[in-house]
């Protein structure tokens, strides 16, 4: 039976258009000279998997806090404005703050959706077509996981937010191929890792964490992606048109840590948007999380060739310059590594409350 999405702030629209640019790039070389991006297209073949079979969803959850946190991930959490918070004021926030982010999920995996069809469509290489149509298929069980989390176990959608809206736009309205790929392969699919592991390994809950587990096996394949794809491309490039890719490379990572300040829910809240953020600025939690929201970018970046002076300044500034060298493969295999460790507990059977998960920490 299909489900209702309720919207806590009225939604004027419920489908969103633009015209985007691109072009329908056809190719009738049909050899293949990338080894890499085969073994990957072989491996997203592999790791199919379905929602509603390997994610176990009769798992309950609190209604009042369905992921349990610790509230260390709480914005505002160790501030004095915290502490001046009813405890039902607290636990409001809490729950707004679960919803936010997921929600936020929900409307990226859709954008992702239509940017792996985009790159379909575009990409000059036949395996990178190979690649792309297995993450089109994994972006629509995406949704799909999210939609049904969020229908099921919560009470609300909150609708997307404006900087992720403004990225994806840019990232689709541009016509050169590689845009789709820096846009979402490299900086919103990247991110989302990040955000996607601290769900994994701080909820309590099993069904939230095993969610957020099984997403970020399949997305730490497309940054990988991205990677693979860029890092050959990226050489071939005049200076002007490296300078073009790192300016939009700087611009989007400014949106995707905006998108963390979430003025929508603070307004639907009640609170004042430049007093709380000057707040959330300084709470322990939410620093620590900045610092690595990068994680997964900024060696992507450094590793496909976009490393200007400029753009190190802007990750030095958004403070993830001590992530440059970091192994961004053994990271995203690690990722891969963690779901297995929850396909395993699910096979053995977490306990009746859904709380009794261990697993090693990304």
């Amino acid at each position: 039976m299909p489900q209702q999405f309720k919207y806590i702030m009225p939604v004027a629209e419920t489908h969103w258009k633009f015209p985007a640019s691109g072009e329908v790039a056809f190719t009738w070389d049909y050899d293949t000279r990338s080894e890499d991006l085969l073994k990957l297209y072989s491996k997203g073949k592999k790791e199919q998997w379905d929602a509603e079979k390997r994610i176990d969803w009769s798992l309950p959850v609190d209604p009042e806090d369905p992921m349990q946190m610790a509230d260390g991930v709480v914005p505002l959490y160790g501030t004095p404005l915290w502490k001046k918070l009813s405890a039902r004021q607290q636990a409001d926030l809490r729950y707004h703050s679960q919803v936010f982010n997921l929600s936020q999920f929900l409307h990226g995996e859709q954008g992702a959706l239509v940017c792996a069809a985009r790159i379909v469509q575009d990409a000059p290489r036949i395996e990178s077509k190979f690649y792309a149509a297995t993450q089109v298929m994994d972006e629509a069980r995406h949704v799909e996981a999210y939609r049904r989390l969020l229908s099921e176990k919560f009470k609300f959608v909150y609708p997307i937010s404006r900087p992720l809206k403004t990225l994806l736009e840019q990232a689709l309205n541009d016509p050169r191929w590689d845009f789709t790929y820096l846009g979402m392969q490299v900086l919103i699919e990247g991110l989302a890792l990040v955000a996607f592991q601290r769900i994994r390994d701080y909820s309590k809950n099993a069904l939230c964490a095993s969610v957020n587990a099984y997403v970020m096996q399949d997305e730490a394949r497309h940054v990988a992606f991205g990677r693979l794809a860029l890092r050959h491309y990226y050489p071939e490039l005049t200076d002007a048109e490296r300078r073009e890719r790192e300016e939009f490379v700087i611009e989007g990572s400014y949106h995707l840590r905006d998108r963390f300040n979430s003025p929508e829910m603070w307004e639907q809240l009640g609170f004042d948007v430049k007093d709380v953020l000057k707040e959330v600025d300084k709470s322990d939690g939410q620093v620590r999380f900045r610092k690595r929201l990068f994680s997964r970018i900024v060696p992507t970046v450094r590793d496909i060739g976009l490393w200007s002076e400029k753009v190190q300044k802007a990750y030095a500034d958004l403070g993830g310059m001590q992530y440059a060298n970091t192994n961004a493969q053994e990271m995203l295999d690690n990722d891969a590594k963690v779901a297995e460790e929850f396909d395993r507990q699910m096979q053995e059977g977490f306990d009746k409350k859904g709380t009794d998960h261990v697993f090693p920490k990304g």
